[in-house]
């Protein structure tokens, strides 16, 4: 018969055991800034809903990488969940998909972390650059995972890969995040909405609302869904094979 101090430490060890099988997250430090959010009524493509307005964010660190299957997994065996469908394309190292927003959520909460604001979203992905994306003028097809059938404005066409691709797959952006454009679109936290009006300081959306903002992109997208101002949304309890998501903490 185990003898309290013994059940004690087997407590402890297994209490350990379950922290240990958290997985290792890749942070980027995303340094404090005032930015243009939104688009120029100039940018080919824009949509009227990307009205230019002043932000100021705080610091924040964002994961490297959209969080992947091998990641997610972990959390569904500790948590009890189902794994997602993979589409027969491979888990791995590929992009979690088939993720509801309250999925994306439990799994940001259970790593202690939470999903981006739309603001700290896009001030993330334009990484100090005011161009339709943080390549410039266009993304090409060797810069990003989308369908290159559809290229931005007069840019080049390119490869239609038709499915997800291992994260990193590209060269990262100036501030070290990988694919933030297609390849899966990226849950945020916020309320898809019109933006509030005047200069805003760590802006979080609207209070409520009927579907969330989704960013980025994804594999099967037209370019120009992949602008770093580009919005688009879905219900929180939608799942889909083209949205994923990354973290961020404070």
């Amino acid at each position: 018969m185990l003898s309290k101090i013994t059940t004690l430490l087997l407590a402890v060890l297994i209490s350990s055991t379950v922290i240990a099988q958290k997985p290792t997250i890749d942070w980027v430090n995303i340094p404090a800034g005032t930015f243009m959010m939104g688009s120029p009524a100039t940018e080919t493509d824009r949509f009227d809903d990307e009205i230019r307005h002043k932000v100021t964010l705080s610091a924040f660190k964002m994961s490297k990488y959209e969080i992947t299957f091998d990641q997610y997994i972990m959390f569904c065996e500790a948590t009890g969940r189902i794994i997602p469908y993979d589409e027969g394309w491979g888990k791995g190292k590929r992009p979690v998909i088939n993720v509801s927003w309250d999925d994306a959520n439990s799994f940001a909460n259970w790593m202690g972390c939470r999903l981006p604001t739309e603001a700290e979203w896009e001030y993330a992905a334009r990484a100090g650059t005011d161009s339709p994306f943080s390549t410039g003028n266009c993304l090409n097809t060797d810069q990003a995972n989308y369908n290159g059938n559809n290229p931005y404005a007069a840019c080049l066409k390119g490869v239609n890969l038709q499915k997800t691709l291992p994260v990193g797959s590209f060269a990262p952006n100036a501030w070290g995040l990988y694919d933030m454009y297609g390849n899966v679109w990226e849950w945020c936290s916020d309320w898809y909405g019109d933006y509030l009006p005047g200069v805003q300081t760590n802006p979080k959306g609207i209070k409520s609302g009927t579907c969330i903002v989704i960013r980025g992109g994804s594999w099967y997208c037209f370019a120009r869904h992949c602008r770093s101002a580009y919005r688009s949304c879905y219900s929180p309890k939608v799942i889909n094979y083209g949205i994923g998501f990354r973290i961020v903490s404070n």
